[in-house]
């Protein structure tokens, strides 16, 4: 049991539904270019990025978490701790760079794939206070589609990857306003939190009908 509930903890602490929403929306991309089993792998080597991701995030955030008494946060309540995911980290890092070199993405999906947590690493370590927070958010998910059908020997059309930057950015907007509050008093000031909760929602609901448009309109 006590193997069980940590397992789910550690789970919660990855961001668990945008991570999944992630893995999925990779999986169905993939499959479309790939055979069933090939696009599982894919979708292996984007969980494990992913977990990189959210775990680091809850790592780089336990001050401020703390501060603000986030308690249903795994990291902040104890039900794991900060040696559970650096070890967490290490190991699906290793398993996402296997997966994605020696899998179906091979070397230039895969580089694309490992940009792109590059690139998600660099908004938890340094640029999510920022002006450029949403930058982050843009290429690594723009890089989604790339990474898949470069492995493919294709090159994704322009709708496909502008719709997956578009829709990151908007969720990004989204997804601070529940803490803008708190985040702002404790001086974390990204994009969103920098032009408020009214410009915030506009944005995102802008962002949001031109990935729409996109895909109605798409050739």
């Amino acid at each position: 049991m006590r193997l069980t509930r940590k397992v789910i903890n550690l789970a919660k602490a990855t961001h668990f539904g945008p991570l999944m929403l992630v893995v999925i929306t990779s999986f169905v991309l993939a499959f479309t270019q790939f055979s069933f089993g090939k696009s599982i792998l894919i979708a292996l080597a984007i969980f494990c990025g992913q977990c990189v991701v959210g775990w680091t995030n809850e790592l780089v955030d336990l001050p401020l978490d703390s501060a603000a008494r986030r308690l249903k946060k795994p990291l902040v309540n104890g039900s794991v701790t900060t040696a559970d995911l650096r070890i967490g980290i290490s190991f699906t890092l290793l398993l996402a760079a296997l997966l994605s070199f020696l899998g179906p993405l091979g070397v230039k999906g895969g580089g694309l794939h490992m940009l792109g947590l590059a690139s998600a690493s660099l908004y938890n370590l340094k640029l999510k206070p920022t002006w450029f927070s949403a930058v982050p958010y843009a290429f690594s998910f723009g890089a989604v589609p790339w990474a898949i059908y470069s492995a493919a020997h294709r090159s994704p059309a322009p709708w496909l990857y502008i719709g997956f930057a578009v829709v990151a950015v908007a969720f990004h907007f989204l997804n601070v306003i529940k803490d803008l509050e708190w985040d702002t008093k404790q001086g974390v000031l990204g994009m969103p939190q920098r032009v408020g909760k009214r410009w915030s929602v506009a944005i995102a609901t802008v962002l949001v009908v031109l990935a729409i448009v996109l895909v109605i309109t798409r050739p």
